[in-house]
């Protein structure tokens, strides 16, 4: 039972890190314990996959009254008010940072400035426009399958992040960090969890709307779609471990943000390309 409860608390715990959502009063009732946020990565794709379940609430019901469109920017504008746009400003610091040809120090410096710049942007612009014209795409085919899809991908990109912390170092100063816990080491077990759940959620979100789907036309089965998702993700976490490698010697709390970001970009490339046409 006790064991139960600490699992429990650590998924408010990370709700709470990853959302605008607070923890319930008895989480800290007996005192915070800094560790508690590093071992709550594990849940990070669960909470993802929270999310994306607003995204595709949102996007099924606008849908209902609206062009697809529409309802994908209602949808993904909703993950942002839930998540205060937490990733995105990781992806427009990243892509300031390292984009142009700063050295190491310089680009961790344009990483803490919260002003943005212009490759910054751009990368926020492109990242938004194209994950609401991909899931109009798969409303536009099917609304139940750009639903579920929704899930899938957040729970999937979140789980990518976690993958990332745990195949590098900190970069930064772990004494200024913003979140020093995530600034330690991931627990392989903890990042062997996340990975499961991500794979998890992004099969048992498919499986209902793709049996929907193939009633009325031909659809790819779950097992492909999963394990074109899921080399997606790998592929993804392979080039920027390299990237980050060569330019920082690791990661920073940015470059997650970012990860999780493209990793979404990543898999609804992936739905579209399988499920679209």
């Amino acid at each position: 039972m006790n064991a139960l409860r600490h699992e429990l608390r650590l998924f408010f715990v990370a709700l709470q890190f990853l959302t605008r959502l607070p923890a319930p009063a008895w989480v800290g009732r007996d005192g915070w314990q800094p560790e508690w946020l590093n071992r709550a990565v594990r849940h990070f794709p669960l909470v993802g996959a929270a999310v994306g379940l607003l995204a595709g609430a949102v996007a099924y019901g606008a849908y209902q009254l609206w062009p697809p469109w529409v309802a994908a920017t209602l949808a993904v504008a909703a993950t942002l008010w839930l998540t205060a746009a937490f990733h995105e400003d990781g992806l427009a610091d990243t892509f300031d940072a390292l984009l142009g040809a700063a050295p190491r120090e310089r680009a961790l410096a344009i990483m803490k400035d919260s002003r943005i710049g212009t490759y910054g942007a751009a990368a926020l612009g492109l990242g938004l426009l194209l994950r609401v014209a991909l899931l109009a795409e798969l409303l536009a085919r099917d609304p139940l399958l750009a639903a579920a899809a929704c899930v899938a991908a957040h729970a999937g990109a979140r789980a990518c992040a976690v993958t990332l912390m745990a195949a590098l170092p900190y970069a930064g100063d772990e004494a200024h960090a913003k979140a020093k816990p995530l600034a330690r080491a991931v627990r392989g077990a903890d990042a062997g969890w996340a990975i499961a759940i991500g794979v998890l959620a992004l099969v048992l979100a498919l499986v209902p709307a793709l049996a929907a789907v193939q009633q009325a036309s031909p659809a790819p089965a779950v097992a492909s779609v999963a394990a074109a998702g899921v080399l997606a993700l790998g592929t993804l976490v392979l080039v920027l471990r390299a990237w980050l490698l060569r330019r920082l010697g690791g990661y920073t709390g940015d470059a997650l943000g970012a990860c999780e970001q493209l990793g979404e970009i990543a898999l609804w490339l992936v739905f579209v390309a399988m499920w679209a046409r």
